[in-house]
């Protein structure tokens, strides 16, 4: 906190408690929403978005041991942002950015959960180069030999530091494959006394393609659980797509996460009142590839409100015929369902989920995610098609 203050650098407002009653009063000094974690895991465990009180009451009560040695730690948490992964190199006075990835979830899915692109797919140069800008500072204050990673959320153009390590992070594989570039041999050199003027980065050009890296899910092995995606990391593998385009290489990574985007047929669409503006354009998008849309009384009213065709459809909770009959009954190609972070509307929704699992439907629980699916759609629909490239001449183009 103090090296960020020294130079400059953003970060949410946050706090360290270290019993329950400090957490209550220092959770209503900086605020709610927050993400609250113990400081003594990794992986996300135990991590949760608490949005009042009685939420912070329960996570201290049920959730977590806290001692003077096992501090919580509040963080507030920035709504609709984007999250932001940096690799990069320093030797102790030169830096070198190996990837800027710019995740397809929003802040609040654990960073190994969510699927990113390299390089970043909407962020403007001018927020990327400030990214880079803001590692490179760091990486020289830490005085890094080696790797570092960093964490950033961006909110309406604003770059704010989330975590900063000192170490090989779980995209340095990705990033490596993705550039051509050995990281962690290139990392080794440079803890070894080599100075990156004097090492090889021939790859460090922006490539002239997109590499989408997708999270692979156990929940198949699960009948019954939740595919909502939160700050705990739940994902086991991940894979990676390839493509001119960031359509082609989202479209790529679906499949090879075993994901079978449909070409045609129905989709349903239940979001959180926050996603409605974006709602609309993935119906629209949808429809213009053919689709047709329904949706839960609230999303079809903001549908229908900007002039496309939706059929209403009732929730579970609202009496037969519902949409998970209509998923039973094969109807349904297609789901997207956001909901609300609070538990009660996260309940409310489990069995859409479960059951878009249960019958291998694709499914997307984020709106960023369902706009990338529409995008891989487009490219499907008007791209040159599934194009295969050999990794040796992307990486020498």
């Amino acid at each position: 906190q103090k090296l960020l203050h020294k130079l400059g650098l953003r970060q949410p407002p946050n706090r360290t408690a270290r019993t329950e009653g400090e957490a209550l009063a220092l959770a209503a000094e900086i605020g709610y929403p927050l993400v609250v974690r113990p400081s003594y895991v990794l992986g996300g465990r135990a991590m949760e978005i608490v949005h009042e009180q009685a939420d912070l009451e329960r996570y201290m009560r049920e959730a977590v041991k806290v001692s003077n040695d096992s501090p919580v730690l509040l963080d507030h948490f920035l709504n609709n942002a984007t999250e932001v992964d940096v690799d990069c190199i320093a030797d102790g006075s030169d830096v070198f950015v190996g990837g800027v990835m710019e995740h397809i979830e929003q802040a609040g899915v654990h960073s190994g959960d969510s699927a990113c692109s390299l390089p970043p797919y909407s962020l403007s140069d001018e927020v990327v180069e400030e990214i880079r800008r803001q590692t490179a500072l760091m990486a020289k204050a830490l005085n890094v030999k080696g790797l570092m990673n960093v964490q950033f959320a961006i909110q309406d153009d604003e770059v704010y530091v989330l975590e900063v390590n000192p170490r090989a992070s779980r995209t340095v594989p990705f990033v490596s494959k993705a550039t051509g570039l050995q990281m962690a041999k290139l990392a080794a050199r440079v803890m070894a006394g080599k100075k990156i003027a004097d090492l090889d980065f021939s790859a460090k050009a922006k490539p002239g393609y997109y590499a989408v890296k997708e999270a692979v899910f156990p929940f198949v092995k699960f009948p019954g659980v939740d595919t909502i995606l939160g700050p705990e990391m739940k994902s086991t593998g991940e894979v990676m797509g390839v493509g001119r385009s960031f359509g082609e290489a989202f479209v790529k990574s679906q499949m090879a996460a075993s994901v079978n985007l449909p070409k045609s047929g129905t989709a349903f669409i239940s979001v959180r009142d926050s996603d409605k503006a974006e709602a609309v354009e993935v119906a629209r998008g949808l429809i213009d590839l053919g689709f047709n849309i329904v949706a839960t009384r609230g999303t079809a009213t903001a549908i229908e409100a900007a002039g496309l065709k939706v059929k209403a459809v009732n929730k579970v909770t609202e009496g037969r015929p519902h949409i998970v009959d209509m998923m039973k009954n094969g109807e349904i190609a297609l789901v997207i369902n956001t909901v609300e972070e609070r538990r009660n509307a996260i309940v409310d929704s489990r069995t859409i989920r479960t059951h878009a699992l249960a019958a291998n439907l694709a499914y997307y629980t984020t709106i960023a995610g369902a706009l990338a699916a529409v995008e891989g759609l487009q490219y499907m629909r008007h791209g040159e098609g599934l194009l295969v490239y050999s990794l040796q001449d992307m990486h020498g183009g």
